[in-house]
Formats: structure tokens, C-alpha cells, sequence
């Protein structure tokens, strides 16, 4: 049983081994033809011819069931002088067949079948150890037996083909029971069988359609990137050039041969398809297929703009001037556009990035000044700043202002007012008598050198009394003189206008108590003197 089994081993890796296929097959095939077989019998040939047929199935162009039954006769064999066998052997076996079919009339095939084989012998020899040499002893016997081999037909019209030649290999086994003596010399029979005749096929010709398949590589890109796309046709004669034709609903597509590859720039984000078309001209029938493939093309992300706003100066009073400033830019580092200023108060006006806010007529509270940035795909984002509009802080109050000051150069009355002074106090006068609501504070000065207690305080205090009731008749309001002494070292008095609801600070100086202090006339009267009149 080894060689069986080393022969289907042989048989299946030759069916593995396939070419390319025909696209047309019958569904069943007759082949009545000649058969041969040269057997081995009692160490020398014997030949027998005869004939048989074959009927196969195809259940592809490829595979198929065939039913194989033959039979041949012995003439005459002779093995010596008067010793001769005659016989008859028939055979019916089935099993698998593989054929290659291809574009060209040459169709090789290899079957491998399993079944049985009789045996009918009549011998007429004595040294053979046939028991009747005159008429001859008989032996009939049905055993297992296989074929293995293979053979080629030539193709004559669409259902009639030529086999030139069927070669196999036919093993039997009749064992050593029988009681002839041929028998039993060939425990096991190696033969070989010869048949050759025509092939009928039936059932019409069933096509084998062409086949394409397509892929793409990657089947997801971002949108610039490219995309290769492959076909692969199948049941296409492999000796013909084949045409490819390419197309797609997304994308540039360049095509050659096999390949194309997509060109993605300017697509928008989505599924896409690609296409191939390929044909063979030289097929006269269904020659062509199609197939198609998709791939995914992805946007980059649309992130909108990033923008902030800020107002300076952030804090301003009504009637002032703010400065808005935004910075707009985009993560994906497209251009963009600031535009769009609105403000809650006052007035805003811009261009680019920079507004200017009037706060003229706004009340006291806070602004909000928004703007919009917008990149070139139109995405937008708004942004605010604040500005505080304050409230106007009260009008400072008025300040003393030195209006004039007098010398006292009088070294004997350094108290007294000169005329010099006295024009200069004329002028004090008349500013008060003007504004009836202002005041003046004099301050009188002493040099370090005057020896004479109080003379700062005399020379304020005489001042005023010319300005109250001094012989011009100036008649100044004494509630509205108010005197002081100060630390300047002088000897000069210093006259301070105080408008309505102004302040004098009188920083060094002091208040002349006038209750101590009173004015120095020109000419008093001499104690002495005074003193005698009192008595």
C-alpha cells in the first residue's frame, strides 16, 4: 500500500500547483477511447488491449468526479512451447480529476481513482500447473485496485476535444489463493494502462466572470494627504495586458496600471469612493470588471480664535479717553480679523485691534467695550474689557493767595504805617470791597534783631486798623481781617487774600491775641505827661 499512497501524495501536490484557469468548462465530459494494459505475469508481460470509457462531472473548471470503466482481453500469451493463457480483465474505478484549463487548445489533467478489477484466466500448460492441459483450467477473481496518472486533450471545437494519450499507473492485488501457477508467482500486480480516444463535453460552457478587487492605503487621511489605491483582477487571461481605468468622487486621482493615487488638497472631510475598471480587449465576451474601494479624508480640527481685551487707563472720569486694546489670534494659525465694537456707554471707534472709548456724557459706572475676532473660515469668537467711569471729585477749594506785603523801615516807629503802606493797604481794601466774600489775613514779621516784644503782632494788628478804621475810612469789616504773626524774619507785613470758602493753611504762623495786642498809634502820648494829667 505504499506506493498508492506516495502516488496520491504526488497527485494532490501536483492539484495544489494550479495555473491559471479557462473561463469556460463543460459540466460533463464522455471520452470513449482505447485502452491498453501490459501486466506482469509470471515474470514476463502480457499485454491486453481493449477499450473503455470515462464519464466525468465538473463542479468547477477546475475540479470534477469521473467514473472510469475499461476492459481488454489476454490473445493468446504464450509462455513456451504448448503453454498458453488466455484471459479477459475488466476494471471500474472512480475518483477525483483535476484539469488545468487554460487559453491555450492544450488541457492537461491527473486523476487519481479507487474501485476494483476482475480477473478471468483459462490455462492450458502443465508446466503452468494447470490441472486440464487439453482443456484448460479456469480462474475468475474481483479484487480492490486504483489508478493514478494523468494525460492532456487537445481542443477541437467548443464540445469536442482529442485525447491523445491517458498514462496510469493500475495496481491490483489477487493475491496468492489461486491455484494457478501465474498466480501464484504475482502476489500484487503493477501495470500500466495506455488509453487514448475523444472527449465529448455536455451541459454548455459556464463562464467564469473576471473578477477585480480594490484597496486603499491608508483608508483614513487628513485633508493634503494622499491615498494609494490597488485593483487586482482574477479569472483574466494572465498572457493578455489588461486596461485599467480609475475614477473618484473625492480627491485628484492619478492613475497607472494597477495603482492610482488620490490626491486629497481642497478636499472637505468625509467618505469617499475610488473606482477601478479593467478590461481586456482581447476577450471577446465579459472581458471586463469593476471594483471599488473607500477611504476616509479628515479636516483639521477648526478650534476658533483665542482673544482677550484690555481698556487703559481702566479707571477714568466722565468726559476722558480710554484706550481698548484686543489680541486676537488662532491656534490653528489661520489669519484673522478684529471687528465689530460695541460699547454699553459712551462712544467707541475702531480699526484693527485698537478702539478708543469717549466716556463724554457716560454716567459714573462701569463701560463694557466688546469686539469680535473672526478667522478665515469664519469662526468667531467675542471678547470685553471694562472701563470705570468715575464721578467727578468736588472743585478743590479755593487758596489764599499773597496779594502784597509792606515794609516797616521806620527804625524809631518800626509799628508804624508809612504811606507807602498805607497805598498798598488802599489796594488790600478795594480787592475786599470787590469781593464781598473773600477775607485777608495779614501776617506781621519781626527781624531777629528788633529788640520790641509784640512788634510782629503790632505791626498785623495796625494793619488792620487802618483797613477798619484807619483815616482813609477804608471801612473794612473787622470780622473779615484776621492777623497773624509769622517767622519770615522781616520786617514786613503780608497781606493773603482768602476767596469765598478758601483756606489760608498758616503754616509758621500764629494768631494774634487781640485782646493783648492792641494797635500803636503814631504819636502816643508820653507816660509822664499822662500821669500828670491824671492827677
Amino acid at each position: 500500500m505504499r506506493k498508492p499512497l506516495v502516488l496520491a501524495g504526488l497527485f494532490l501536490l501536483m492539484a495544489g500547483c494550479a495555473l491559471a484557469q479557462d473561463g469556460t468548462f463543460p459540466k460533463v465530459e464522455t471520452s470513449p477511447a482505447f485502452m491498453y494494459v501490459r501486466t506482469p505475469i509470471a515474470n514476463q508481460d502480457f499485454n491486453c488491449a481493449g477499450g473503455g470509457g470515462t464519464l466525468a462531472y465538473n463542479f468547477t473548471s477546475m475540479f470534477g468526479m469521473a467514473a472510469d470503466l475499461g476492459g481488454c482481453k489476454y490473445f493468446g500469451n504464450t509462455l513456451g512451447l504448448g503453454n498458453t493463457i488466455n484471459g479477459n480483465l475488466f476494471t471500474f474505478v472512480f475518483g477525483p480529476r483535476i484539469t488545468f484549463r487554460n487559453h491555450s487548445p492544450f488541457t492537461p489533467f491527473f486523476d487519481f481513482n479507487l474501485g476494483g478489477a476482475r480477473l478471468s484466466l483459462t490455462c492450458k500448460s502443465t508446466a503452468l500447473g494447470c490441472v486440464d492441459a487439453t482443456n484448460g483450467d479456469t480462474f475468475s477473481k474481483t479484487v480492490f485496485a486504483f489508478t493514478a496518472g494523468g494525460g492532456f486533450d487537445i481542443r477541437l471545437s467548443k464540445r469536442f476535444s482529442l485525447r491523445p494519450i491517458q498514462a496510469e499507473y493500475l495496481y491490483t492485488r489477487f493475491g496468492n489463493d489461486c491455484p494457478l501457477a501465474v498466480c501464484n508467482q504475482n502476489n500484487n500486480q503493477n501495470s500500466f494502462r495506455l488509453k487514448s480516444g475523444i472527449v465529448i463535453g455536455w451541459g454548455g460552457a459556464t463562464p467564469v466572470a473576471p473578477t477585480a478587487n480594490c484597496s486603499v492605503q491608508p483608508s483614513e487621511v487628513m485633508v493634503g494627504e494622499s491615498v494609494t489605491a490597488t485593483a487586482t483582477g482574477g479569472n483574466f487571461n494572465a498572457k493578455h495586458a489588461l486596461t485599467y481605468t480609475w475614477d473618484s468622487n473625492g480627491g485628484k486621482v492619478t492613475g497607472k496600471d494597477n495603482a492610482a493615487s488620490i490626491d486629497t488638497n481642497g478636499v472637505a472631510g468625509g467618505s469617499y469612493t475610488v473606482s477601478a475598471h479593467i478590461s481586456d480587449s482581447k476577450m471577446k465576451k465579459g472581458g471586463t470588471a469593476s471594483c471599488s474601494a473607500s477611504f476616509t479624508v479628515k479636516e483639521p480640527p477648526k478650534n476658533p480664535p483665542q482673544m482677550s481685551c484690555s481698556a487703559s487707563p481702566s479707571s477714568l472720569q466722565a468726559g476722558g479717553t480710554s484706550t481698548i486694546t484686543c489680541s486676537c489670534t488662532s491656534p490653528d494659525n489661520v489669519p484673522v480679523n478684529v471687528s465689530n465694537w460695541t460699547s454699553t456707554g459712551g462712544s467707541v471707534s475702531g480699526s484693527g485691534s485698537t478702539a478708543s472709548l469717549n466716556t463724554a456724557g457716560a454716567s459714573a459706572g462701569s463701560i463694557t467695550v466688546t469686539a469680535t475676532c473672526t478667522d478665515s473660515r469664519g469662526l468667531n469668537t467675542q471678547a470685553s474689557t471694562q472701563a470705570n467711569v468715575e464721578n467727578a471729585p468736588p472743585a478743590a477749594p479755593p487758596q489764599a493767595q499773597k496779594l502784597s506785603q509792606c515794609d516797616f523801615p521806620n527804625k524809631v516807629k518800626p509799628w508804624r504805617v508809612d504811606n507807602t503802606c498805607k497805598a498798598i493797604l488802599d489796594d488790600v481794601a478795594k480787592n475786599l470791597q470787590q469781593n464781598a466774600e473773600a477775607r485777608v489775613v495779614v501776617v506781621g514779621n519781626a527781624d531777629a534783631g528788633e529788640t520790641r516784644p509784640n512788634l510782629a503782632a503790632e505791626r498785623a494788628v495796625n494793619s488792620k486798623a487802618y483797613l477798619t478804621s484807619g483815616e482813609s475810612q477804608l471801612g473794612i469789616d473787622p470780622s473779615r481781617v484776621e492777623t497773624r504773626t509769622g517767622s519770615a524774619g522781616t520786617m514786613t507785613a503780608e497781606y493773603w487774600i482768602v476767596p469765598a470758602g478758601g483756606t489760608y493753611s498758616g503754616e509758621g504762623t500764629q494768631s494774634v491775641d487781640e485782646s493783648q495786642v492792641k494797635a500803636v498809634p503814631d504819636h502816643p502820648a508820653k507816660k509822664k505827661a499822662k500821669a500828670k494829667a491824671q492827677q
